[in-house]
């Protein structure tokens, strides 16, 4: 696997999306000083091209990317260049409409859009790699070629007859060309579905009523491979042609339409678009569990692909970023292990869907707030090479499954309201709170490295992962598993005996029946511990079997029932939380985890919205408000600004601090 240090070259990378097809030929030059003056050193190109570099059917139009390309090298801008197959031309799908892709409903969806292909495709597939194999003959030896971009944020589901066929001879692969497994595994006899034939097996359209969750469990799986698939045809062909230059894709956000660790596996640089919502005094929350994660996919350092700059286009009300405030988002990536700062994108469009979102040169040209701080921005960053390919180390794991968070989405469940992104955000922010780096691992994976591990929703698991949390704790570490957890095995079947069975010895306690609150109801509860709290969403009627009972509800006709609770089990301990307590008391919880497990973090005291993070041997200290904010620092150096920071310090609105040792 190439190493992220061939596109950094020891300095962080800072750039975004070039469109140059969108402007005219006297523009690109422009656009090439202004690079320079920011400081951009890679930009993305080719991403929206696939009309402009194949106008009609095996037609190649490469002039002008030749050229846009020896402009950038010239100007000693990198370039990764992408495979323009997120959005194929007009003529495929007039062509060949058997391309476009099929909703649940059997609707086919029409091009004049984007992402309007199946991603089973034979047609589809074979026009996309045609291109990329091109692509790659024609610009593996260019010296501006830095890096792949394979494709764009690949989410694509599509549930027509290709699909569908693609999907039956998936589901052979996966049990064995066993059709009596796929029946035991998809539970068929339930509601008289059992399948005779492999023909009879259709994607999860539209139907009656609730449709079979194991099949939209499998369809989830087999829509995740299918996109990994159309990945690595291109990765392949780009890597035979080029071996030396590493290849990306970039993940949409925090989402699930995809397999993110199987896809990190499967590159050599990951990356990620995040767009915050400037509105939220609680976006740099989700933020930092994005980033968090994408630092633990990569396992080292990961590019931030795509942001604003400000303003997006897709919100129903679209609000312009505060002074100030794009700084702080970038430096926050930066703390969190982001070798590289982008932007979607450089100069925002004249016209088109997208034209009133923000670009690194604004509709008011250079001459504004906006490229005045992208400069800023861009000169920051070049001073921090000291943080290039540093790690950040991490004594606390928060769990994330796909298989699980897919699982808990399928209907019929106690509730419909359990957000697994919410659950993990609450732990993130009470450890973020208390300086406390955390990774974000899978339930599988080795834990030898961290004292507590935090499972929020572990709805599905299978019996390795189980045991491998189980022995996490008799081996010594801390373990804290939310409600709902370790329900079903890999088939969504339920885990009989009492809930949750993997984990009942472990958690030393053994639940009889869920007990979701109606919506908007709270309970109150009591806590020696934790002190009195509200508590909301989830119930259980569960007892003790061993484990000590640490909160409980205070009052009503469920007073007295046990609402967290904690057990020694081998050499360690286990901690179940069989509700959703409020803020406050989440925080409690959680630094006395934390406790029990030795884990300390960087800065301790932080008031609400400022972040610490070590990263290496540079302290990121972000203030993510408006409004000043007072910190205590050890004495240290500020590498972005200078001077000296000791003792009660006080941090500016978006202010941000990297700070070194005396």
């Amino acid at each position: 696997m190439s190493d992220i240090a061939d596109v950094t070259r020891g300095r962080l990378v800072f750039g975004g999306d070039y469109n140059p097809e969108q402007w005219p030929r006297e523009v690109w030059r422009e656009d090439v000083e202004l690079m320079r003056r920011a400081g951009v050193n890679l930009v993305t190109v080719g991403v929206f091209s696939w009309a402009r570099l194949e106008p009609t059917p095996g037609a190649r139009d490469f002039g002008w990317l030749d050229e846009v390309l020896d402009l950038l090298h010239a100007g000693g801008i990198a370039v990764d260049l992408a495979t323009p197959t997120a959005s194929p031309p007009p003529w495929l799908g007039h062509r060949h409409p058997e391309t476009l892709p099929v909703d649940a409903d059997g609707r086919r969806l029409l091009y004049g859009s984007r992402n309007q292909f199946c991603p089973s495709s034979p047609i589809y597939r074979r026009h996309a790699l045609s291109l990329a194999t091109d692509l790659a003959e024609r610009y593996g030896g260019h010296p501006a070629l830095a890096m792949w971009h394979v494709d764009n944020e690949l989410c694509e589901v599509c549930h027509c007859d290709v699909s569908a066929a693609h999907f039956r001879h998936w589901l052979r692969s996966r049990y064995g060309d066993d059709l009596a497994a796929l029946n035991e595994a998809w539970h068929t006899v339930f509601w008289s579905q059992r399948y005779s034939d492999w023909a009879e097996i259709m994607p999860p359209r539209r139907a009656p009523y609730l449709i079979n969750p194991a099949q939209q469990l499998d369809f989830r799986r087999f829509s995740s491979a299918a996109l990994l698939e159309c990945f690595e045809v291109q990765r392949d062909v780009l890597r035979a042609a080029t071996p030396d230059i590493p290849i990306t894709t970039n993940f949409l956000g925090l989402d699930a339409p995809l397999d993110y660790r199987a896809l990190a596996e499967r590159e050599d640089v990951v990356s990620h678009d995040w767009y915050p919502d400037p509105t939220n005094p609680a976006a740099h929350e989700m933020s930092g569990l994005g980033f968090d994660l994408m630092r633990s996919l990569a396992g080292g350092p990961w590019f931030l692909m795509e942001g604003a700059t400000s303003a997006v286009n897709w919100r129903r009300r679209n609000a312009a970023k505060a002074p100030g405030q794009l700084r702080a988002e970038s430096l926050h990536a930066v703390a969190r292990g982001a070798d590289a700062v982008c932007f979607f994108q450089w100069r925002a469009s004249r016209a088109g869907a997208e034209k009133y979102h923000s670009g690194m040169v604004p509709h008011a040209g250079p001459d504004s707030r906006i490229f005045r701080e992208v400069c800023e921005l861009g000169a920051e960053l070049a001073e921090l090479h000291e943080v290039v390919d540093a790690e950040v180390e991490c004594e606390a794991a928060l769990v994330l499954d796909w298989d699980s968070w897919w699982a808990v989405r399928l209907d019929a469940h106690p509730t419909a309201d359990i957000d697994v992104l919410g659950r993990l955000r609450g732990f993130h922010a009470a450890l973020t709170r208390l300086g406390v780096a955390v990774d974000v691992v899978a339930p599988d994976a080795d834990l030898s490295a961290y004292r507590l591990v935090i499972a929020p929703s572990l709805y599905l698991v299978t019996d390795d992962a189980a045991a491998n949390l189980t022995s996490f704790v008799a081996r010594g570490g801390t373990l804290v598993l939310g409600y709902f957890s370790g329900i079903v095995d890999e088939h969504d079947h339920i885990r009989l005996g009492g809930y949750p069975a993997p984990f009942r010895e472990a958690l030393g306690l053994r639940i009889e029946e869920f007990d979701p609150l109606p919506e908007g109801e709270t309970v109150r509860c009591s806590s020696t511990l934790l002190g009195g709290f509200e508590a909301r969403d989830w119930l259980e009627e569960l007892r003790p079997e061993g484990a000590e009972v640490v909160a409980e509800v205070a009052e009503g006709r469920r007073a007295g029932r046990p609402v967290v609770l904690r057990h020694e089990f081998g050499t360690g301990t286990a901690w179940y939380v069989a509700t959703e307590p409020d803020p406050t008391a989440l925080a409690a919880l959680t630094r006395q985890v934390c406790t029990d497990a030795g884990v300390t973090g960087v800065l301790d005291g932080l008031p609400a919205g400022v972040t610490a993070t070590r990263r290496g041997r540079v302290l990121f200290v972000i203030n993510h408000g408006p409004d000043p904010a007072s910190v205590e620092l050890p004495a240290c150096v500020d590498l972005l600004r200078g001077g000296r920071c000791a003792g009660r310090t006080e941090l500016a609105g978006f202010g941000v601090l990297a700070l070194v040792g005396e």
